[in-house]
């Protein structure tokens, strides 16, 4: 099974740091590994979003440029987190049925690979 290397955001906005293989976006929770070996149960509802990263430290100077063209990500779409945060990417999964769906952010150059975004910790989506 493939681990992936992701941030956890909560909607309180905790923040944990770990490695997942078995997240799944129509389940309700998934196991984490923290980076300190600890293991979690987490509960998806519970969720803003979850990265998949390229590296759990980041690059602090990087400025967001949400400008990228993303070859093959479906329809290009603006989220507004209700804490005030907002992303563009390419979703090809979207549909306002469902609890939330994969954004592959429109800043190639960043740290996050993909997202989770859970749809109830969002104010607004719109295609743009």
């Amino acid at each position: 099974m493939v681990t992936n290397k992701v941030v956890v955001r909560f909607k309180d906005n905790t923040i944990l740091k770990g490695k997942t293989n078995n997240f799944f976006p129509n389940k309700t929770n998934f196991h984490l590994e923290l980076v300190n070996g600890e293991q979690m149960e987490i509960h998806v509802e519970e969720l803003k979003a979850l990265f998949f990263v390229k590296s759990y430290e980041g690059d602090k100077q990087h400025k967001k440029n949400y400008g990228d063209k993303v070859p093959g990500g479906g329809r290009k779409i603006q989220v507004k987190f209700s804490d005030g945060e907002t992303i563009v990417g390419y979703t090809t999964g979207y549909s306002p049925d469902r609890s939330g769906f994969y954004l592959v952010p429109a800043d190639l150059k960043g740290n996050n690979e993909r997202i989770f975004v859970v749809a109830s910790a969002t104010e607004a989506i719109e295609m743009v």
